[in-house]
């Protein structure tokens, strides 16, 4: 897969380390209704997508800039079962919920802002779903899985490598 990025959205200079540890980690296939919280450029969701013929993924995102380049990412590497949206976390999908959601979070947000994608995360995961993301250990993996662990039944380490871990939480 070729990805373009820009200045203006994170990891601009490829798919960064946690980024494909996470899309390494996760159960491909997926199947059912895959949200991409944050998705930057696309890699998350577009490789996902590419793998999981079956599975219809959202991509949503803050930043239009990072939509523009998702959207003509998907294009360039013939993923079509895609719908890239704007939203500020969840706030414009109120409507949906999903078989998983997962995420890079955007760490240097600041707890509360990450926090708040976990809480809405948990509200639009449908029973039996999993919610996966990746954090590293110097950017606040124990307090993060302490909060996860408040808010789903079931919380995993799935892989640790190179400071960073790879998380899956299901209700």
């Amino acid at each position: 897969m070729t990805f373009s990025t820009d200045a203006s959205v994170f990891s601009k200079k490829g798919v960064d380390y946690g980024t494909r540890l996470l899309i390494e980690a996760l159960p491909l296939p997926l199947e059912g209704d895959v949200l991409d919280l944050g998705c930057g450029y696309g890699p998350i969701g577009i490789a996902v997508a590419s793998w999981s013929p079956r599975s219809r993924v959202v991509m949503a995102d803050v930043n239009r800039r990072a939509l523009e380049l998702c959207r003509h990412n998907a294009k360039r590497n013939g993923v079509e079962q895609v719908t890239v949206l704007e939203s500020d976390g969840l706030s414009a999908l109120k409507h949906l919920s999903f078989d998983w959601v997962l995420t890079n979070p955007p760490i240097r947000a600041g707890k509360r802002v990450v926090y708040r994608l976990f809480e809405e995360t948990r509200t639009h995961l449908r029973e039996n779903g999993q919610f996966w993301l990746v954090i590293q250990k110097k950017q606040g993996a124990p307090s993060a899985i302490k909060k996860l662990q408040s808010l789903f039944s079931d919380v995993t380490v799935a892989v640790r490598s190179k400071g960073y871990a790879v998380i899956r939480c299901r209700n």
